[in-house]
């Protein structure tokens, strides 16, 4: 076959590319390509059954929203214990806090009061 480029070139590149010869592989090669493969089938694997995977989503969302909800009660506590030491203050303490925890820890009430024991 002659090219029509270059009309003193006796070569077939097509033939070339097609040849038998090229698509044979050595076991080397074949072997080089599986591991490929495999490695390939594993990051697809992880990423789609791995801990960020897309089946961990739904579990991470609602895992986030069960973090949310216990910090929103954990706040809440805390500007309660805020609001506890604020009147607490010793500069201005609250008298009825203060008579509530004398009268629980340490047992004491005023001498006009009536203590009822319930056991």
């Amino acid at each position: 076959m002659e090219n029509r480029l270059n009309p003193g070139l006796k070569y077939d590149s097509f033939k070339c590319v097609t040849n038998s010869e090229t698509l044979l592989r050595s076991p080397r090669e074949k072997l080089m390509q599986a591991a490929a493969l495999m490695v390939l089938l594993l990051l697809g694997g992880l990423a789609f059954m791995g801990p960020s995977g897309v089946l961990a989503w739904g579990e991470n969302l609602k895992l986030l929203d069960q973090r949310q909800a216990q910090i929103g009660h954990l706040k809440a506590e805390r500007d309660e214990l805020k609001n506890r030491v604020a009147l607490l203050d010793p500069k201005h303490a609250d008298p009825d806090l203060v008579g509530e925890l004398l009268r629980s820890n340490l047992n004491v009430a005023h001498p006009d009061e009536v203590v009822i024991k319930l056991n």
